[in-house]
C-alpha cells in the first residue's frame, strides 16, 4: 500500500467548479461541456470517461434535475446545479437526485435562494472532506497492514489490496445508504406524511 499517497495525488479529489471559475454569461451547451472537461479532467479514470455530455446534459433536462434553460443557454445556476449533478451521481440514482435538486431548482425559479451561498457552503464542506479523506485513508492503511501481517501470507501485497478495496467500498456503501435515507426524508416532508 506504498504507492496510495501516489494514488490519492492523481486522482484530483479537490477538483470543484469554484464559483469565480463560472461566468456571468449564460453558455451554449459546447461551452457548459467544454468547461467542464477542462476543469474535472483529473478526476477522470481514463481518457475515454466523458465527463459531460449532449446526452446527458439533455436528460438532466428531461429528468428535471435542472430547471428549463431559455435560448439555448445555460445560466450560472444551471453550471452550480451541473457541478452538484456531477459529484451526486456517484452514488445516488438519477430519481434520487431529482428529489434531492427539486426544492432547488423550484427556489432558484421563484428567486428564493442564495445559490451562491449554498454552493459556497457546499465547497467548503468538499475541501473539508477531502482534508477528512487523507487522514482517515492512511488509518486504514494502517488497519489493513495490521490484517495483513495476522495472515502471514506470503501474497502480502496482492492481499492487501484486496482488503483495502473491500474496506473502501464498505464504507462507500455505508454513507451512500444513509444519503438514500435523507432523499427518503425529502420525499417524506415533501408529501407531508410524518415519521413515527
Amino acid at each position: 500500500m506504498e504507492k496510495i499517497n501516489e494514488i490519492l495525488e492523481g486522482l484530483g479529489l479537490e477538483s470543484n467548479l469554484k464559483l469565480d471559475e463560472i461566468p456571468n454569461i449564460d453558455l451554449y451547451m459546447d461551452q457548459v461541456i467544454q468547461l467542464f472537461e477542462n476543469k474535472f479532467a483529473d478526476s477522470k479514470r481514463n481518457d475515454e470517461e466523458k465527463i459531460l455530455t449532449k446526452t446527458m446534459i439533455n436528460n438532466y433536462a428531461k429528468g428535471k434535475l435542472i430547471f428549463p434553460i431559455k435560448n439555448k443557454k445555460y445560466s450560472k445556476e444551471h453550471l452550480i446545479l451541473m457541478s452538484l449533478i456531477y459529484q451526486l451521481k456517484g452514488a445516488l440514482s438519477i430519481n434520487d437526485i431529482q428529489r434531492t435538486l427539486d426544492g432547488l431548482n423550484k427556489r432558484i425559479i421563484k428567486e428564493d435562494i442564495e445559490i451562491d451561498s449554498l454552493y459556497n457552503s457546499y465547497l467548503n464542506l468538499s475541501q473539508k472532506n477531502v482534508a477528512d479523506f487523507n487522514e482517515d485513508i492512511n488509518e486504514r492503511v494502517k488497519d489493513v497492514n495490521e490484517e495483513v501481517a495476522k495472515m502471514e501470507d506470503r501474497n502480502a501485497p496482492y492481499l492487501e489490496q484486496v482488503l483495502m478495496i473491500s474496506s473502501l467500498v464498505h464504507m462507500s456503501n455505508l454513507y451512500r445508504k444513509v444519503a438514500e435515507k435523507l432523499v427518503d426524508e425529502i420525499v417524506v416532508e415533501k408529501e407531508g406524511k410524518r415519521h413515527k
